[in-house]
């Protein structure tokens, strides 16, 4: 076991630094979190739009004045992705990010049809399609980013651009060595846009869309790609390295897509398409006490242990831990590059989310409805609010409960040897 670990260690944690260092996925982690103070304002406007007890006139009343608060944050997430991608790869190069974030907008909508049908079969011209900047738009909105960055930077980089003389504003002198740049980059998309139209008839977002994003979408939808992620989060957090950063760097491109398509379509009053969204990946493992869903795990070692080392740890991890911060126990226990409960540590989330994923399928308990939640909200309390009924909160509790068996011999085992130790040293 312990050669097998290492061989894994020495393997596995190169890759995984380099992967947490790669600029393209630091970018999109970035440009995911610029989007999320925004988001999260869209999603409480939609829980305060569908909170269970309202009428329906009061629903459509409070849809009416808080509608858009949901249409401008949650609906155009794309957005604002893709400016945060041309903003932090700019930013990365060392060039004018603030230009770098504004060339890659554009370029996007370069790409974006302004017409789309409405309802009734009406072409509509002249007019952005909000699914086209939100959950449509996602991976031709990431591609679009990068390469518009990337070239953005090339054309600096050669110095293909206007200086301006000493004693000019900076602000102008900016702005005139990002134009020619600017110029020269959106002249490609522009290139490309006409290029696809006028040879096929059709527009890059439908392309991308059918190509790349709906095939990668269904395939992190499904529940055997979702144990994969979480066991690869697991096992990076075993040695020291953050799992949840490397790893969701990766998948939030398809989970976040997943939970707009959710979210699409809770708000049309149709059934909700997906299982596996973000909230699902938030909520339902880390919401549960942080990575790991060790909150089960620091009450355990609280109140059922009877080693001083294990009641003191699991006390001082109790407060940041309902918290769904876990870092104490993470380091203090430690679960760290400690193989005693390393079969617990990996198991019981991998058995917790295919319970969760197996419950909700079966009509049980309703998928998240596609409200991000904040991951620092307390269990029941996240998973109400995650699937806007309180059988989500329910199902917590069990998850809960389920952390805790799989747990609890293995916690028994390390408090014996603690408590030994202890009563070696009172001995002495």
């Amino acid at each position: 076991m312990n050669k097998f670990m290492e061989l894994l260690g020495e393997k596995l944690m190169p890759f995984a630094a380099k992967l947490g260092e790669n600029r393209y996925l630091g970018s999109l982690r970035d440009a995911f979190m610029l989007a999320f103070p925004l988001t999260m304002f869209g999603s409480i406007a939609v829980v305060l739009m569908n909170l269970p007890f309202w009428s329906d006139s009061t629903k459509e009343t409070l849809q009416l004045y808080l509608g858009s608060a949901q249409s401008a944050t949650m609906s155009i997430m794309t957005v604002f992705v893709v400016f945060g991608i041309g903003y932090a790869l700019s930013n990365y190069y060392k060039v004018e990010a603030i230009y770098g974030g504004a060339i890659a907008l554009a370029s996007f909508l370069i790409l974006t049809p302004f017409f789309f049908n409405s309802e009734k079969g009406e072409l509509i011209t002249g007019a952005l399609s909000l699914d086209r900047l939100g959950a449509k738009g996602m991976f031709i909105g990431m591609i679009t980013a990068f390469v518009a960055a990337e070239l953005y930077r090339f054309f600096v980089g050669r110095n293909w651009t206007i200086k301006m003389p000493p004693g000019v504003p900076p602000a102008v002198a900016k702005s005139f060595a990002a134009l020619i740049p600017a110029i020269l980059t959106l002249s490609i998309f522009l290139l490309i846009n006409i290029f696809v139209q006028a040879l096929f008839n059709t527009n890059l977002h439908d392309v991308i869309y059918t190509t790349i994003q709906k095939p990668l979408v269904g395939l992190g939808s499904g529940i055997v790609p979702t144990l994969i992620a979480l066991f690869f989060v697991q096992v990076l957090w075993f040695f020291g390295l953050h799992g949840q950063i490397i790893v969701n760097s990766v998948m939030d491109p398809i989970w976040n897509t997943l939970m707009l398509e959710n979210l699409d379509a809770y708000k049309a009053g149709l059934p909700l398409p997906h299982i596996i969204t973000k909230p699902f990946m938030e909520v339902f493992t880390v919401g549960l006490g942080g990575s790991g869903m060790t909150l089960a795990v620091v009450i355990t070692l609280a109140f059922f242990m009877k080693s001083k080392q294990s009641k003191e740890i699991g006390r001082l991890a109790l407060g940041p831990g309902l918290f769904n911060v876990n870092e104490p126990i993470l380091f203090g226990m430690p679960i760290v590059l400690n193989a005693t409960i390393l079969i617990p540590w990996i198991l019981a989330p991998l058995v917790v989310t295919l319970f969760n994923y197996l419950v909700m399928a079966a009509g049980i308990v309703p998928p998240p409805t596609g409200v991000a939640v904040p991951w620092t909200v307390p269990i029941i309390i996240n998973g109400i609010l995650a699937t806007n009924s309180w059988l989500g909160g329910a199902l917590q509790v069990v998850d809960f409960f389920i952390v805790f068996l799989i747990w609890y011999p293995f916690l028994k085992l390390v408090d014996r040897s603690n408590l030994a130790r202890e009563n070696e040293a009172t001995q002495e």
